[in-house]
């Protein structure tokens, strides 16, 4: 369902600034993968993702997802392919726009603009359903402001709207990372749910590594842009946090120096 191949990414080139995130990287997700991704802060998580975004184009490789070469088209052409949610809970919707509008717009993403807008009754139902699922309250609060919402009813919405339309590759960058422990619990139960009973392809970038363990059936470390470990299956089940910091340690040649994913799996 998505494959990188040998990609390249430096950023500020030929300045003082000079930065490689991306070094030769390359990752091959089979159709319903669910693949997390941890590693110490410049690893290049993030900026994978925006590869695969397409928010600004590679040095070099090629992106593929679905079989469709998709390395040329902008982030614009690519969205119809993608579903993403964002660390910030303020990031993916509107808030001053009512959940079901909200819902209402990713649904209709990537489809023509006529003069007529509005929600139509079916619509309504299918809305109410979805939110119901939640187990939040939401589906009694259709017309409430997105802003008016806490940061975890704020990501379910955002999760919701961002598989509404299956996309092929789902991706999740560091989305519980604003939010208190019990609910960045829930947001990721949501997620194995909505993962799972749609038969997603998905990325997660974590800093939990008991978060990255627990969920998924694959899990890739990366450093200095490139992926130095790749474990899934049983074998992933079994791993403890002190085995990924030690197999840090053996793939990359360092200690892992990251005080934020140290005290969350302390």
């Amino acid at each position: 369902m998505l494959e990188i191949r040998d990609i390249y990414k430096t950023f500020n080139k030929g300045t003082i600034n000079e930065k490689r995130a991306l070094n030769g990287l390359s990752l091959t997700l089979n159709d319903g993968d669910f693949c997390t991704v941890i590693g110490g802060n410049g690893a290049g998580k993030s900026t994978m993702l925006n590869a695969i975004a397409g928010v600004w184009p590679v040095d070099s490789g090629i992106i593929f997802i679905d079989d469709k070469d998709v390395t040329g088209l902008s982030e614009h052409q690519r969205a119809a392919y993608l579903g993403r949610v964002f660390q910030d809970p303020m990031t993916g919707t509107v808030a001053d726009m009512e959940i079901i509008e909200n819902l209402a717009i990713a649904a209709r993403r990537g489809k023509k603009r006529g003069l007529r807008w509005g929600v139509t009754k079916a619509e309504h139902e299918t809305y109410r359903e979805l939110l119901k699922q939640l187990d939040l309250g939401l589906e009694d609060r259709m017309t409430s402001k997105v802003g008016l919402l806490s940061g975890g009813q704020r990501q379910a919405v955002t999760l919701l709207m961002a598989t509404i339309k299956k996309p092929k590759v789902l991706l999740l960058d560091e989305h519980t990372a604003a939010l208190d422990p019990k609910t960045a619990a829930k947001v990721l139960d949501l997620s194995d749910k909505i993962i799972a009973e749609n038969h997603l392809t998905a990325l997660m970038v974590t800093h939990n590594m008991h978060d990255a363990i627990v969920h998924g059936n694959r899990l890739i470390m990366m450093n200095n842009g490139k992926i130095i470990y790749d474990v899934s299956g049983e074998e992933k089940k079994k791993l403890k946090t002190s085995d990924l910091l030690e197999k840090f340690s053996l793939a990359s040649g360092e200690e892992l120096n990251n005080d934020r994913m140290l005290l969350s799996n302390a």
